[in-house]
């Protein structure tokens, strides 16, 4: 598998972030990385990864989250199911940035098609 950065990703991010900064005025988009996999035998269209607490404490850094998309499944996407993907991948960055990941069914918050079309519903009225 090769992997880069995804500047492209990182503008999607940025913008994303930038329309739905009430819903997502937790995260801190200095401290979101994007990369960009090829070769990869995975189905999804992207992941998104945090660094073990263990590992933040080790090295002294704060929280980051790397989103990664995989280039043979997400590079073809429509524009529109490009940003759901990112936005579904956001959705997993919990309330207080800790470093740790939301799973998609946890404490009657679920993270499914539902839920990312009403946060894209308010991205696509709020783009208008």
């Amino acid at each position: 598998m090769d992997v880069g950065k995804a500047e492209d990703i990182q503008l999607r991010i940025d913008g994303i972030l930038s329309v739905l900064g009430n819903e997502f005025d937790h995260v801190i988009n200095a401290r979101i990385i994007s990369m960009r996999s090829k070769n990869s035998k995975a189905r999804a269209y992207a992941r998104i990864w945090s660094l073990p607490k263990i590992w933040r404490v080790a090295l002294e850094i704060n929280p980051f989250y790397v989103i990664e998309v995989l280039s043979e499944n997400f590079d073809n996407l429509s524009e529109d199911k490009k940003i759901k993907v990112l936005i579904h991948e956001l959705l997993h960055i919990p309330k207080g940035f800790s470093g740790g990941l939301v799973p998609h069914n946890s404490r009657g918050i679920k993270i499914n098609s539902k839920t990312v079309d009403k946060v894209y519903e308010i991205y696509k009225n709020r783009i208008k």
